[in-house]
Order: C-alpha cells, then sequence, then structure tokens
C-alpha cells in the first residue's frame, strides 16, 4: 500500500494589525475629559452604597430575603445584616458618609464598627451627635506619669 502526498490549500481571512489605542478627541474640540481624582473612596462609603443597592433587591423581589443574599455573596447572614444595618442612618448622615473624602494615604479615618454604634441608635438627633463625636481629631493619647512624692 502506498500513500499519495497531497496538498490542502484553504483561504484565510487577513486581518489589518490593530494600531494602539490613541484617545480621540470628539470632531468638535471638545474639552479632554476630567482626571480621575487621586485616592480611593473610604470602605464604609463602599459599604453603604452597597446596602442601598441590597435593599433595592430585596424591595423589587429581585432576591428573596436576606439569607438569600448572604447565600449569593458568599457571606455570613451576620456579614449582611452588619452591612445593611447602615441604612439606619439618618439621612443627612447617608448623605455624609457617602461623600466622605477620599483616603489618600494610611486608612480610612471611619470604621464599619464606629459607624455601627450610631446606627444603632434609635434616635436620629443622638446619631448626629455621635457623628460629631466621629468628625473631631483624635489627640494622640499620652501616657500618664506617676507622680513623685
Amino acid at each position: 500500500m502506498t500513500t499519495i502526498p497531497r496538498t490542502l490549500t484553504c483561504a484565510l481571512p487577513v486581518r489589518p494589525r490593530r494600531r494602539a489605542s490613541v484617545p480621540q478627541r470628539p470632531p468638535d474640540g471638545g474639552a479632554p475629559p476630567p482626571p480621575v481624582p487621586l485616592g480611593r473612596v473610604p470602605r464604609v462609603a463602599r459599604l453603604l452604597a452597597l446596602a442601598l443597592r441590597l435593599e433595592q433587591l430585596v424591595q423589587a423581589g429581585v432576591i428573596a430575603n436576606y439569607a438569600e443574599l448572604a447565600q449569593l455573596g458568599h457571606v455570613s447572614r451576620a456579614r449582611i445584616t452588619q452591612i445593611v444595618n447602615l441604612r439606619f442612618l439618618a439621612p443627612d448622615l447617608q448623605e455624609a458618609v457617602l461623600f466622605l473624602p477620599r483616603t489618600t494615604r494610611g486608612r480610612d479615618p471611619i470604621h464599619l464598627r464606629q459607624l455601627q454604634r450610631v446606627a444603632a441608635e434609635f434616635g436620629w438627633k443622638q446619631q448626629r451627635l455621635l457623628w460629631q463625636a466621629l468628625q473631631e481629631p483624635r489627640r494622640p493619647q499620652r501616657p500618664e506619669t506617676p507622680v513623685s512624692p
């Protein structure tokens, strides 16, 4: 048995090479887009935005309940409760949290644990007082020196 060599010919589409994308300005000579602000959005602001979105999903019936949210998010039901409880903040405090200044260096100035204490307070007046206390700059504490007789 002998084999006969065969040649197979097929047409391949030729695609032009892509050039590196250069940001294009609109033809009307519009201004370039504004620069992205430096720093990162504080974690509590992101968590509050998430809490508001999760509540929308539950209210719209997209998600049946918070237990299903926890299962979909691969977190515990307690963690979902911590996040969703941020909705109990007074409306002006929610706005203040959402518009906290970006963190450029170091840690965020306000942490979830601190905000949970504020949200757990029933009265909005008391919440505002606790919020003001969080806003005050902290002074480093000096170790007490013993008084010698």
